[in-house]
């Protein structure tokens, strides 16, 4: 088992790719703080799993809040004494608007989710993997934060800034054993679309964002990302730090 012993924390766990990162890292033997605001959801997970090595347990929470993504590391600590392993998952989709288009509201709760939530967990994080001798940390980003084609202003900006983040992450503490990277999924068959601002597309922003689509081979599982996380989580990936990886099925490689 790539994980045995090791405790992560994955937010945006209820559904997607962050339900896949939680599943498949507590059947390779890591015990798990699984956050998100759907404590329904998560407690199925916590079923689904309570046979693996490892152990999930539900931390309902809404993380743009900046105590709560503060508080679930400290209860990764409290339960299981440590933790080895941050995965920032959850995230939003905008409405595909150009920046003309662009709501104060869509960017605000675009960027609270994406960005502000990640920087918090991430200096938390970084603060406690000092003391302790290291750790990994995994955000999932996008191809929208890799192009500028793919979604509107305020997703593809978001996700640029979580690129940036974790580049600067990777740099700053590589000397502290702390290893940094990113995931970019592309097309991935998720829950995000039934988002809030997905249910009223710009669709001038549609259009133009969708000229890249037919190139797209095929539509991802959220288990393709949540093997690749498992991936970059264990010793196999002692050397990747500061990689922002595309995994879209060769989508982008045009």
């Amino acid at each position: 088992m790539k994980l045995k012993g090791k405790t992560a924390v994955v937010t945006g766990a209820s559904s997607g790719m962050g339900r896949e990162i939680a599943y498949h890292f507590a059947k390779e033997g890591a015990n798990v703080i699984a956050v998100a605001r759907r404590a329904e959801r998560l407690n199925e997970l916590v079923d689904q799993t309570k046979d693996f090595e490892g152990k999930v347990v539900a931390f309902s929470a809404d993380i743009t809040n900046k105590e709560k993504v503060e508080g679930m590391i400290d209860e990764a600590v409290k339960l299981f004494g440590k933790m080895d392993i941050l995965v920032n998952n959850a995230g939003i989709m905008d409405d595909m608007s150009g920046v003309g288009d662009a709501s104060d509201e869509m960017y605000e709760k675009v960027f609270d989710l994406n960005v502000k939530s990640a920087f918090y967990a991430m200096r938390k994080a970084v603060k406690y993997f000092e003391g302790v001798g290291g750790g990994v940390i995994i955000n999932v980003a996008s191809v929208g934060g890799l192009y500028g084609g793919v979604a509107g202003a305020t997703y593809t900006a978001s996700k640029h800034a979580v690129v940036g983040l974790t580049k600067n992450t990777a740099f700053m503490y590589a000397l502290k054993n702390i290893r940094c990277n990113a995931i970019c999924p592309g097309g991935i068959a998720t829950e995000i679309g039934s988002s809030e601002f997905m249910q009223h597309i710009n669709q001038e922003g549609a259009a133009r964002t969708g000229i890249g689509m037919p190139l797209n081979p095929r539509f991802g599982q959220g288990s393709e990302i949540a093997t690749v996380a498992v991936f970059l989580a264990s010793d196999d990936a002692s050397f990747v730090n500061g990689q922002c990886l595309a995994v879209d099925g060769g989508w982008r490689a045009y």
